[in-house]
C-alpha cells in the first residue's frame, strides 16, 4: 500500500496560536487544525514502501545549520481565477531556500521524480470554495501579520492520511539540522 509523503517544517506553538487568532471572520473558509499547519518544503505524494524508505535514508544527508524565520503577511492562491487558500507568508530568507533544495537533492537521489513547481514559501491556514464570502476584507484585516524570529532546529518526514473530516498528519521521522 503506497505511503503519501511530504517534507514539511512544524512551526513552534506560539506561531501556531498566531495562526489561529487569525482563523475567523470569512465565511465558508475552512480553517486548518492546529495539527495540521506547517511550511511545505516538499510534497512527495504516493510512495511504495521501497521508495518511503529510501528517502527517508536520503533526507539523513540534509544537515544545514538551524537559522530563523518569522511570518509576514497573508495571501491566497487561486485556481481558474478563483480563491482556493489562504495562507500566511514568511519573510525571505536563503536558509530555507537553501534547505528546500537540499531536501529536494535529497528526494531526487532516492528515486523521485523531479518537482516542477517552484517552491513558493508560505503556511496555509484555510481552504476555499465557491461558497465562501470574498476574501478582500480578510485580507486587509490580517495583511500586517508579523512574528518574531523563531528558530527552525529540524524537519519532518510526513504521512498523511485522507479522511473525510479532512487530512490527517503523521510524522514519520524528524530530522535535526546540524548544531553550529
Amino acid at each position: 500500500m503506497p505511503h503519501r509523503l511530504f517534507v514539511a517544517i512544524r512551526p513552534p506553538e506560539q506561531i501556531r496560536d498566531a495562526l489561529i487568532d487569525t482563523m475567523e471572520g470569512l465565511e465558508g473558509a475552512r480553517w486548518q487544525g492546529e495539527d495540521q499547519l506547517h511550511l511545505t518544503l516538499r510534497f512527495i505524494g504516493e510512495a511504495e514502501a521501497p521508495l518511503a524508505n529510501d528517502i527517508a535514508e536520503s533526507l539523513c544527508t540534509v544537515r544545514p545549520a538551524p537559522f530563523a524565520l518569522s511570518l509576514k503577511g497573508v495571501g491566497h492562491f487561486e485556481r481558474r481565477g478563483r480563491p482556493h487558500s489562504l495562507w500566511a507568508g514568511l519573510s525571505p530568507s536563503r536558509n530555507l531556500l537553501d534547505l528546500a533544495d537540499r531536501v529536494e537533492k535529497a528526494c531526487r537521489r532516492a528515486g523521485c521524480t523531479p518537482e516542477t513547481r517552484r517552491f513558493a514559501p508560505h503556511i496555509t491556514i484555510a481552504r476555499l470554495n465557491s461558497s465562501t464570502e470574498p476574501i478582500g476584507g480578510w485580507i486587509a484585516n490580517h495583511g500586517d501579520l508579523r512574528s518574531d524570529p523563531w528558530p527552525v532546529d529540524a524537519f519532518i518526514l510526513y504521512e498523511s492520511h485522507l479522511g473525510a473530516g479532512g487530512s490527517l498528519y503523521e510524522p514519520v521521522v524528524r530530522y535535526q539540522l546540524k548544531s553550529a
